[in-house]
Protein backbone atom coordinates (compact mmCIF):
# COMPACT_ATOMS: atom_id res chain seq x y z
CA UNK A 1 0.00 0.00 0.00
CA UNK A 2 1.41 3.40 -0.92
CA UNK A 3 1.58 6.59 1.36
CA UNK A 4 -1.24 8.02 -1.30
CA UNK A 5 -3.22 5.29 -0.34
CA UNK A 6 -2.91 5.57 3.73
CA UNK A 7 -2.98 9.13 3.48
CA UNK A 8 -6.52 8.42 1.74
CA UNK A 9 -7.29 6.39 3.72
CA UNK A 10 -6.45 8.28 7.34
CA UNK A 11 -7.43 11.52 5.83
CA UNK A 12 -9.42 12.16 2.79
CA UNK A 13 -12.20 9.65 3.57
CA UNK A 14 -12.95 10.64 6.76
CA UNK A 15 -12.73 14.36 5.69
CA UNK A 16 -15.38 13.88 2.68
CA UNK A 17 -17.72 11.85 5.20
CA UNK A 18 -17.35 14.72 7.63
CA UNK A 19 -18.16 17.19 5.18
CA UNK A 20 -21.32 15.28 3.87
CA UNK A 21 -22.48 15.04 7.03
CA UNK A 22 -21.82 18.70 7.94
CA UNK A 23 -23.51 19.50 4.60
CA UNK A 24 -26.33 17.05 5.36
CA UNK A 25 -27.14 19.01 9.05
CA UNK A 26 -26.70 22.62 7.33
CA UNK A 27 -29.35 21.38 4.72
CA UNK A 28 -31.71 20.04 6.89
CA UNK A 29 -31.29 23.31 9.63
CA UNK A 30 -32.09 25.67 6.28
CA UNK A 31 -34.94 23.96 4.68
CA UNK A 32 -36.45 23.44 8.41
CA UNK A 33 -36.23 27.02 8.87
CA UNK A 34 -37.74 27.51 5.66
CA UNK A 35 -40.90 25.19 6.64
CA UNK A 36 -40.91 27.05 9.66
CA UNK A 37 -41.08 30.41 8.49
CA UNK A 38 -44.16 29.29 5.70
CA UNK A 39 -45.76 27.97 8.74
CA UNK A 40 -45.80 31.09 10.79
CA UNK A 41 -46.89 33.01 7.76
CA UNK A 42 -49.85 30.60 7.16
CA UNK A 43 -50.49 30.27 10.82
CA UNK A 44 -51.71 34.11 10.39
CA UNK A 45 -53.63 33.33 7.34
CA UNK A 46 -53.11 33.99 3.45
CA UNK A 47 -56.52 34.50 1.66
CA UNK A 48 -59.68 36.20 3.28
CA UNK A 49 -62.24 34.57 5.14
CA UNK A 50 -65.75 34.46 2.68
CA UNK A 51 -67.39 35.63 5.92
CA UNK A 52 -65.13 38.01 7.67
CA UNK A 53 -63.22 37.64 10.42
CA UNK A 54 -62.21 34.12 11.88
CA UNK A 55 -63.66 33.00 14.84
CA UNK A 56 -61.31 31.30 17.48
CA UNK A 57 -62.34 27.86 16.40
CA UNK A 58 -61.73 28.12 13.06
CA UNK A 59 -58.18 29.98 13.65
CA UNK A 60 -57.26 27.08 16.19
CA UNK A 61 -58.22 24.06 13.24
CA UNK A 62 -56.14 26.25 10.79
CA UNK A 63 -53.18 26.40 13.06
CA UNK A 64 -53.42 23.08 14.09
CA UNK A 65 -53.57 21.88 10.41
CA UNK A 66 -50.93 23.83 9.26
CA UNK A 67 -48.71 22.64 11.83
CA UNK A 68 -49.21 19.15 10.95
CA UNK A 69 -48.27 19.58 7.22
CA UNK A 70 -45.66 21.50 8.72
CA UNK A 71 -44.06 18.60 10.56
CA UNK A 72 -44.83 16.21 7.25
CA UNK A 73 -42.76 18.06 5.32
CA UNK A 74 -39.85 18.18 7.74
CA UNK A 75 -40.18 14.11 7.79
CA UNK A 76 -40.28 13.89 3.88
CA UNK A 77 -36.82 16.61 3.85
CA UNK A 78 -34.95 14.54 6.74
CA UNK A 79 -36.11 11.57 4.72
CA UNK A 80 -34.77 12.42 1.84
CA UNK A 81 -31.40 13.91 2.85
CA UNK A 82 -30.75 10.38 4.75
CA UNK A 83 -30.85 9.18 1.97
CA UNK A 84 -29.26 11.23 -0.60
CA UNK A 85 -26.68 11.65 1.93
CA UNK A 86 -25.99 8.00 2.96
CA UNK A 87 -25.60 6.84 -0.65
CA UNK A 88 -22.32 9.42 -1.09
CA UNK A 89 -21.36 8.14 2.02
CA UNK A 90 -21.93 4.59 0.80
CA UNK A 91 -20.26 5.27 -2.28
CA UNK A 92 -16.80 5.84 -0.24
CA UNK A 93 -16.74 2.22 0.58
CA UNK A 94 -18.37 0.58 -2.42
CA UNK A 95 -19.90 1.27 -5.74
CA UNK A 96 -23.54 1.93 -5.49
CA UNK A 97 -24.00 1.99 -9.21
CA UNK A 98 -25.67 -1.62 -8.98
CA UNK A 99 -27.46 -1.36 -6.26
CA UNK A 100 -28.67 2.14 -7.32
CA UNK A 101 -30.21 -0.01 -10.67
CA UNK A 102 -31.61 -2.19 -8.36
CA UNK A 103 -33.52 -0.33 -5.69
CA UNK A 104 -34.66 1.22 -8.90
CA UNK A 105 -36.14 -1.78 -10.62
CA UNK A 106 -37.24 -2.76 -7.05
CA UNK A 107 -38.95 0.69 -6.73
CA UNK A 108 -40.68 0.39 -10.17
CA UNK A 109 -42.21 -2.99 -9.07
CA UNK A 110 -43.62 -1.18 -6.03
CA UNK A 111 -44.66 1.51 -7.51
CA UNK A 112 -46.72 -0.76 -10.09
CA UNK A 113 -48.33 -2.68 -7.43
CA UNK A 114 -49.11 0.03 -4.76
CA UNK A 115 -50.49 2.45 -7.12
CA UNK A 116 -53.31 3.18 -4.72
CA UNK A 117 -51.52 3.45 -2.03
CA UNK A 118 -49.27 6.37 -3.74
CA UNK A 119 -53.39 7.88 -4.48
CA UNK A 120 -54.49 7.39 -1.33
CA UNK A 121 -51.25 9.06 0.27
CA UNK A 122 -51.19 11.60 -2.38
CA UNK A 123 -54.99 12.34 -2.33
CA UNK A 124 -54.87 12.67 1.96
CA UNK A 125 -51.86 15.36 1.65
CA UNK A 126 -54.00 17.41 -0.75
CA UNK A 127 -56.87 16.68 1.66
CA UNK A 128 -54.51 18.52 4.81
CA UNK A 129 -53.56 21.34 2.91
CA UNK A 130 -56.69 22.08 1.19
CA UNK A 131 -58.79 21.55 4.28
CA UNK A 132 -61.46 20.29 2.79
CA UNK A 133 -62.85 18.54 6.70
CA UNK A 134 -61.27 18.19 9.54
CA UNK A 135 -62.27 15.88 12.72
CA UNK A 136 -65.74 16.87 13.94
CA UNK A 137 -67.13 17.86 10.33
CA UNK A 138 -70.18 16.47 9.02
CA UNK A 139 -69.45 15.60 5.25
CA UNK A 140 -70.81 13.98 2.60
CA UNK A 141 -68.25 11.82 0.55
CA UNK A 142 -70.60 10.09 -1.82
CA UNK A 143 -71.83 6.43 -0.53
CA UNK A 144 -70.64 7.75 2.70
CA UNK A 145 -71.86 9.98 5.24
CA UNK A 146 -71.36 11.28 8.20
CA UNK A 147 -69.38 12.79 11.47
CA UNK A 148 -65.81 12.61 10.54
CA UNK A 149 -63.90 10.84 13.81
CA UNK A 150 -60.54 10.67 12.13
CA UNK A 151 -58.36 11.63 9.31
CA UNK A 152 -55.00 9.99 8.03
CA UNK A 153 -52.69 10.07 4.95
CA UNK A 154 -54.35 7.14 3.71
CA UNK A 155 -57.99 6.59 5.07
CA UNK A 156 -60.81 8.51 6.41
CA UNK A 157 -63.29 7.49 9.25
CA UNK A 158 -66.40 8.71 9.80
CA UNK A 159 -69.77 7.65 11.59
CA UNK A 160 -73.22 8.22 10.02
CA UNK A 161 -76.89 8.91 11.78
CA UNK A 162 -76.87 5.19 12.57
CA UNK A 163 -73.61 5.15 14.27
CA UNK A 164 -72.24 2.64 11.48
CA UNK A 165 -68.47 3.24 11.22
CA UNK A 166 -67.28 4.28 7.89
CA UNK A 167 -63.72 4.06 6.76
CA UNK A 168 -63.20 5.93 2.93
CA UNK A 169 -59.66 5.50 1.39
CA UNK A 170 -58.40 8.81 0.16
CA UNK A 171 -58.22 8.14 -2.75
CA UNK A 172 -61.51 6.89 -3.47
CA UNK A 173 -63.12 10.45 -3.09
CA UNK A 174 -64.08 12.03 -6.03
CA UNK A 175 -66.23 14.47 -4.06
CA UNK A 176 -66.71 16.06 -0.72
CA UNK A 177 -69.80 17.93 0.91
CA UNK A 178 -68.73 19.72 3.72
CA UNK A 179 -71.81 21.51 5.64
CA UNK A 180 -69.56 22.17 9.04
CA UNK A 181 -67.26 24.91 7.86
CA UNK A 182 -67.68 28.56 8.15
CA UNK A 183 -71.77 28.81 7.94
CA UNK A 184 -74.87 26.87 7.27
CA UNK A 185 -78.30 27.54 6.57
CA UNK A 186 -81.94 25.73 7.27
CA UNK A 187 -84.20 25.61 4.81
CA UNK A 188 -87.81 24.87 5.06
CA UNK A 189 -90.38 24.43 2.53
CA UNK A 190 -93.89 25.46 4.30
CA UNK A 191 -97.09 24.15 2.90
CA UNK A 192 -100.46 25.78 3.18
CA UNK A 193 -103.57 25.30 1.93
CA UNK A 194 -104.87 27.27 -1.56
CA UNK A 195 -107.96 28.52 0.35
CA UNK A 196 -105.01 30.46 2.79
CA UNK A 197 -104.10 34.41 2.37
CA UNK A 198 -100.22 33.97 0.97
CA UNK A 199 -99.30 37.69 2.37
CA UNK A 200 -101.06 36.80 5.85
CA UNK A 201 -98.82 33.37 6.43
CA UNK A 202 -95.50 35.25 4.49
CA UNK A 203 -95.84 37.62 7.78
CA UNK A 204 -96.58 35.03 10.40
CA UNK A 205 -93.30 32.51 9.30
CA UNK A 206 -91.69 35.78 9.45
CA UNK A 207 -92.86 36.60 12.60
CA UNK A 208 -91.59 32.98 14.05
CA UNK A 209 -88.61 33.01 12.10
CA UNK A 210 -87.81 36.44 13.98
CA UNK A 211 -89.01 35.41 17.15
CA UNK A 212 -85.99 32.87 16.98
CA UNK A 213 -83.69 34.65 16.01
CA UNK A 214 -84.09 37.67 19.24
CA UNK A 215 -84.28 34.50 21.87
CA UNK A 216 -81.23 34.76 23.84
CA UNK A 217 -81.10 31.01 23.93
CA UNK A 218 -80.37 30.80 19.87
CA UNK A 219 -77.66 33.72 20.33
CA UNK A 220 -75.04 33.15 17.83
CA UNK A 221 -76.90 30.37 16.55
CA UNK A 222 -78.77 32.18 13.93
CA UNK A 223 -76.47 34.46 12.90
CA UNK A 224 -78.33 36.68 10.13
CA UNK A 225 -81.88 38.20 10.10
CA UNK A 226 -84.00 35.22 8.85
CA UNK A 227 -85.54 35.65 5.22
CA UNK A 228 -88.62 34.24 3.81
CA UNK A 229 -88.27 33.87 0.09
CA UNK A 230 -91.80 33.67 -1.08
CA UNK A 231 -93.73 31.35 -2.98
CA UNK A 232 -91.22 27.88 -3.73
CA UNK A 233 -93.73 25.61 -5.47
CA UNK A 234 -97.69 25.42 -6.59
CA UNK A 235 -98.71 21.48 -6.12
CA UNK A 236 -101.89 19.75 -6.04
CA UNK A 237 -101.07 19.66 -2.34
CA UNK A 238 -100.98 22.79 -2.21
CA UNK A 239 -98.47 25.76 -1.77
CA UNK A 240 -94.97 25.78 -0.93
CA UNK A 241 -93.12 28.70 0.99
CA UNK A 242 -89.50 28.68 1.24
CA UNK A 243 -88.30 30.24 4.75
CA UNK A 244 -84.38 30.13 5.20
CA UNK A 245 -81.63 31.01 8.27
CA UNK A 246 -78.19 31.46 8.35
CA UNK A 247 -76.80 29.43 11.11
CA UNK A 248 -73.52 28.39 12.71
CA UNK A 249 -71.73 25.17 11.60
CA UNK A 250 -73.78 22.17 12.36
CA UNK A 251 -76.44 24.00 14.26
CA UNK A 252 -78.67 23.90 10.86
CA UNK A 253 -80.69 20.76 11.90
CA UNK A 254 -81.84 21.94 15.40
CA UNK A 255 -82.75 25.17 13.82
CA UNK A 256 -85.23 23.58 11.55
CA UNK A 257 -86.61 21.13 14.23
CA UNK A 258 -87.45 24.14 16.57
CA UNK A 259 -89.26 26.17 13.54
CA UNK A 260 -91.03 23.53 12.75
CA UNK A 261 -92.36 23.10 15.80
CA UNK A 262 -93.17 27.35 16.37
CA UNK A 263 -94.51 27.55 13.09
CA UNK A 264 -96.96 24.52 13.84
CA UNK A 265 -97.83 26.22 17.45
CA UNK A 266 -98.05 29.42 15.76
CA UNK A 267 -100.41 28.19 12.77
CA UNK A 268 -102.68 26.60 15.01
CA UNK A 269 -102.96 29.78 16.68
CA UNK A 270 -103.70 32.00 13.83
CA UNK A 271 -105.78 29.10 12.40
CA UNK A 272 -103.81 28.43 9.26
CA UNK A 273 -104.67 25.08 7.47
CA UNK A 274 -102.12 22.32 6.34
CA UNK A 275 -102.77 20.93 3.49
CA UNK A 276 -104.53 17.25 3.43
CA UNK A 277 -103.62 14.78 1.10
CA UNK A 278 -106.76 13.98 -1.43
CA UNK A 279 -107.29 10.41 -1.30
CA UNK A 280 -109.71 8.64 -3.54
CA UNK A 281 -111.76 5.29 -2.43
CA UNK A 282 -112.81 3.14 -4.77
CA UNK A 283 -114.98 0.13 -4.44
CA UNK A 284 -116.15 -2.57 -6.78
CA UNK A 285 -119.59 -2.82 -7.53
CA UNK A 286 -121.75 -5.74 -6.12
CA UNK A 287 -122.16 -8.53 -8.12
CA UNK A 288 -126.35 -8.12 -9.14
CA UNK A 289 -128.97 -11.00 -9.95
CA UNK A 290 -127.68 -12.95 -13.12
CA UNK A 291 -129.82 -13.06 -16.04
CA UNK A 292 -133.14 -15.38 -15.70
CA UNK A 293 -132.97 -18.23 -17.13
CA UNK A 294 -135.86 -19.51 -19.09
CA UNK A 295 -138.27 -22.02 -18.13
Amino acid sequence: MSWDDVRDLTLGRPLTILGLLVLGFVLRWVLYRLVDRVVRRTESGVLPDRIGSLSDAGSTRRVQRVRTMGTLFKSIISGVLVAVIGTMILSEFVNVGPIIASAGIIGIALGFGAQSLVKDYLSGLFLFAEDQYGVGDVVDLGEASGTVEAVTLRVTRLRDVNGTVWYVRNGEILRVGNQSQNWARSVLDVVVSYREDLARVRGLLLEVAHDLWTDEGFAGVVIEEPEVWGVEAMTPEGVTIRVTLKTAPMEQWRVAREMRARIKARFDQAGIEMPVSPRVAWQAPSAGPGPAEDS
